[in-house]
């Protein structure tokens, strides 16, 4: 076995341990869960991320939201972001299994100077760039950073302008994060995975990617 098999294989017991770890105080210390097995794979990756079992109090999924992302990345949908961060974090093998791309149009010349000449965030505007350029429609939209790239995304969902596959919008923050994520989960037109309150952030866009991408072998 070569050594970044066995880094691998390691790798793989010690994140299988702390899931047993967690499933473990789940039921023992926090009173157990609700969540069927699809979602609890996606909450479980978040807890993990972050060490805060909260977000079992948190997350908030529509009605057959992971399944429905799951069937997009299977027919190799195209994955949006908001920073940078998500595209990078994910994994690149996962991703080649269906052919998932990825993008974010945050640090493009023409994003940044338009949303300078109209007074707006990059990330309004990134979005409208995505949109453009026919990504949005059958894609997976990320938003772990940028509460205004959430709400225009909404404005865009409700205008018929783009129709996502799955949306997971778990921006942190002070400015508009929680309403963003409240918006979300309230509307009727994308499934949806969020987690509401003020915490969030790109590294749990990352996990609950992961945990579809992991469903989708």
């Amino acid at each position: 076995m070569s050594d970044m098999q066995q880094m691998t294989r390691d790798g793989q017991k010690i994140e299988n341990g702390s899931f047993a770890i967690i499933d473990q105080e789940m039921a023992e210390r926090h009173g157990g869960h609700d969540f069927p097995d699809a979602q609890w794979q996606v909450v479980r990756r978040a807890i993990h991320t972050t060490g805060d079992f909260e977000f079992a109090d948190l997350f908030r999924f529509s009605a057959q939201a992971v399944e429905r992302g799951i069937e997009a990345l299977k027919n190799g949908c195209p994955i949006v972001s908001d920073v940078t961060m998500i595209t990078s974090g994910l994994s690149a093998q996962r991703l080649s299994v269906h052919g998932n791309s990825t993008h974010c149009f945050i640090s493009d010349a023409d994003v940044m100077n338009t949303a300078k000449a109209n007074g707006e965030t990059r990330a309004i505007w990134a979005m409208r760039k995505a949109r453009d350029e026919g990504l949005l429609n059958g894609a997976i939209v990320g938003i772990g950073n940028a509460p205004t790239a959430l709400l225009e995304l909404l404005r865009m969902v409700e205008a018929g302008e783009a129709n996502p596959a799955l949306v997971i919008g778990i921006p942190v923050g002070f400015v508009k994060a929680d309403t963003s994520k409240d918006a979300l989960a309230q509307q009727n037109k994308v499934p949806f995975i969020t987690s509401l309150g003020r915490k969030g952030g790109s590294p749990l866009v990352v996990s609950s990617i992961h945990a579809l991408l992991y469903q989708a072998e």
